[in-house]
């Protein structure tokens, strides 16, 4: 098969490139980094360098292909983000209506059913509502958890004044993912022929954050770690004060809220709270304490 895929060399992109390429697939890598070019070519997949909001490069890119795994950056320019996400959105979805493209996979996010109140999960619900408006091409949706990795951004508030926490209680249930288990579930759905439009969801374990706190701080020999709760103006301010623009800082604090509020989850809990991932926290507590150790 031939098959395009956006994100890059990232945390998720990567692994899926490289078992697809191990599969046999003839891989086109979607970068707007040139610099990126050769180690997408050492990986033995093509490069194509340029916007995912470019209806006409997506066109010329998409053409031939029989599949294509879709998403979107967590943020895309500094103002306007959400807008700016459901342009690409648009880009994408006019680009497989042009080409023909029959099997879509896009990553999105629990809280995407939800229209408002998510923070920057906002934009990956307006370009689900998109690509549910295509006809003849199968489309499955895959909405991951919050990524196990993130919790790496606290290891220097860990070490610097042992806080650990954020704008939501620690007593508020959390579907959380793996990047590899997302990139299993990717590569899998790529290789089948889909079903119409499909939502799915990719978790590999639910956990709240007093017991991530409690896991991570005996890993890392700090056991009275314990989750704080940090008022949505602190928050905000401090991501503000690490060089985040106001934009985004508003929008992930008002994504803590959608926590807070159930709006994230609710979805998730109401259809079951299937987790499909294999890996558990408590293995990527072991990555979290080698991660401490090296900061």
């Amino acid at each position: 098969m031939k098959i395009i895929t956006a994100g890059s060399l990232g945390n998720v992109a990567t692994p899926v490139v490289k078992q697809l390429i191990e599969a046999g697939h003839d891989v086109t890598v979607i970068t707007s980094n040139p610099d990126k070019k050769s180690a997408i070519e050492a990986l033995g997949a093509t490069a194509a360098v340029g916007s995912i909001a470019d209806t006409s490069f997506l066109t010329t890119t998409f053409t031939g292909a029989d599949a294509i795994y879709a998403m979107m950056p967590p943020a895309m320019g500094s103002t306007n983000m959400i807008d700016n996400i459901t342009s690409a959105g648009q880009a994408y979805a006019t680009a497989i209506r042009n080409t023909g493209i029959k099997r879509v996979v896009f990553l999105s996010s629990v809280g995407a059913d939800a229209p408002q109140g998510t923070g920057p999960v906002q934009g990956v619900h307006r370009v689900e509502q998109l690509f549910k408006q295509l006809s003849d091409v199968n489309i499955t949706v895959l909405r991951s958890g919050f990524f196990y990795v993130n919790f790496l951004r606290d290891i220097p508030l860990i070490k610097a004044r042992n806080i650990f926490g954020n704008n939501y209680g620690g007593d508020v249930q959390l579907a959380l993912t793996y990047p590899g288990d997302l990139a299993n579930a990717i590569v899998h759905e790529l290789q089948q022929t889909g079903n119409g439009f499909e939502v799915k969801y990719v978790v590999s374990d639910i956990s709240t954050g007093n017991e991530i706190a409690a896991l991570f701080g005996q890993a890392i020999g700090k056991p009275d770690l314990s989750w704080t709760f940090i008022p949505d103006g602190q928050l905000q301010q401090g991501m503000t004060a690490a060089g985040l623009s106001s934009e985004l800082a508003g929008l992930i604090t008002e994504l803590g809220q959608g926590v807070r509020a159930g709006i994230i989850t609710k979805d998730f809990f109401d259809k079951g709270a299937t987790v499909t991932g294999s890996t558990k926290l408590p293995q990527f507590a072991e990555e979290f304490k080698t991660r401490y150790q090296q900061a």
